[in-house]
């Protein structure tokens, strides 16, 4: 199912954030982003606007009050395929959303590059920017959600 234009769209968008560092709060290419920055990088340039303002977050993402703030924004936005904990991606441009830890909310996104033998996924993560990373066991057990972009990007 997400192996539509617009997925494989998002997936060279992505790669072009490549090497941008990683900011807590930013979303510029190039110049600052974290993994939500990421994902409103892409959306901008798919959509031409952004999906909806964002208010100031701390990094934890709401875990003393356990809100699954992240989560409810996917929602509202793009197109849920699977809400089964660990189900991997079906193909390139699905938008991944990890629990970090057990118990924890659901806080980091990904956009899925590669499938088959070699899954991969390209995400701004803390200390390495942005950067394609193997979609190992260890990580896919972590996705909780897995979304598509919705079609008519411009």
């Amino acid at each position: 199912m997400s192996e539509t234009s617009t997925g494989l769209r998002a997936v060279g968008i992505a790669r072009g954030w490549i090497g941008t560092p990683y900011v807590h709060q930013a979303s510029v290419q190039g110049a600052g982003t974290d993994c939500l920055g990421l994902l409103r990088g892409i959306w901008r340039a798919l959509y031409r606007h952004e999906p909806e303002s964002v208010p100031p977050y701390t990094p934890d993402w709401a875990e003393p009050s356990r809100e699954e703030r992240l989560w409810a924004a996917a929602r509202r936005h793009l197109l849920p395929l699977s809400e089964v904990v660990g189900s991997p991606p079906d193909g390139p441009g699905e938008v991944l959303l990890f629990r970090l830890r057990q118990g924890a909310v659901a806080k980091h996104l990904g956009i899925s590059a590669m499938g088959g033998s070699g899954p991969s996924f390209i995400h701004a993560y803390t200390g390495h920017g942005v950067i394609e990373s193997p979609l190992s066991q260890p990580w896919q057990r972590r996705i909780v959600a897995r979304f598509a972009f919705p079609e008519g990007a411009v």
